[in-house]
C-alpha cells in the first residue's frame, strides 16, 4: 500500500486561499477546505486548532497577493499612482470576494487608514509612488490617502455589484483626485 500523502499547513492555507477566492472567506471551515485538499478535517484541524486562525493565515496569504497584483503595473509609462489606484479597482472586479474579505470583513490588522499608512505591509507600494512622485514620505502618505480612499469607494461599489467598471471614467478621476491631492500638498508647503 502506498503511504498516504502527507498536508502540509501550507496547503491547507492554500486550499483556504482558493475557498475564499470562489466562495467567500465566510465558506471557509474544515468541511470545505478537507473537500479541496481531498482528504478528511483531520489535517485541516491538525494544523489550525480553529477555523478563526486559519482564516487569519490566509487573510496574510491574501494581503501579501493582493499587494503582488497592485504593484504589477502594466503600463508604468502612464504613471504609478493610476497603474496602484487602476489595479486596486480591477482587484475588486477580478477578486470581488478576496476584495471584501480584505477590506470589508474586519479581519484587517489597521482599523484605521492612518494606522493603515504606517504599516509595514504597505512599504512596497509607498515606497514606488514616494520614488515615482519625489516627494518625502510624509508627503507621499499624503497623497496616498487621498488616492487610497477614491480608489476604495469606486472599489467598494463595484465589488458589491452597485456600479459598472467604466475605465476611461474612472482614469479621469483618479488622475483629477491625484493632481488635486499633489496641488494641495504644494500649496500646503509653500
Amino acid at each position: 500500500m502506498p503511504p498516504r500523502a502527507k498536508i502540509t499547513k501550507e496547503m491547507v492555507i492554500e486550499a483556504a486561499f482558493k475557498v475564499a477566492r470562489e466562495a467567500g472567506a465566510e465558506n471557509i471551515n474544515a468541511r470545505t477546505v478537507a473537500k479541496k485538499l481531498k482528504c478528511s478535517t483531520q489535517p485541516v484541524m491538525y494544523h489550525f486548532a480553529t477555523i478563526e486562525k486559519l482564516k487569519r493565515a490566509v487573510y496574510t496569504k491574501s494581503d501579501w497577493y493582493h499587494t503582488e497584483y497592485l504593484m504589477n503595473i502594466t503600463n508604468p509609462q502612464e504613471g504609478i499612482m493610476l497603474g496602484i489606484g487602476l489595479n486596486y479597482i480591477r482587484f475588486a472586479i477580478e477578486e470581488p470576494r478576496l476584495f471584501r474579505f480584505l477590506f470589508q470583513s474586519g479581519y484587517a490588522m489597521e482599523h484605521s487608514l492612518l494606522k493603515m499608512v504606517d504599516s509595514e505591509e504597505l512599504l512596497p507600494v509607498l515606497s514606488a509612488m514616494q520614488q515615482a512622485m519625489k516627494l518625502p514620505m510624509e508627503q507621499t502618505k499624503e497623497v496616498f490617502i487621498t488616492i487610497a480612499l477614491f480608489a476604495h469607494g469606486y472599489a467598494s461599489i463595484i465589488a458589491n455589484n452597485s456600479l459598472v467598471y467604466d475605465e476611461k471614467t474612472v482614469i479621469t478621476h483618479l488622475e483629477r483626485a491625484y493632481r488635486g491631492s499633489v496641488l494641495a500638498i504644494q500649496e500646503e508647503t509653500k
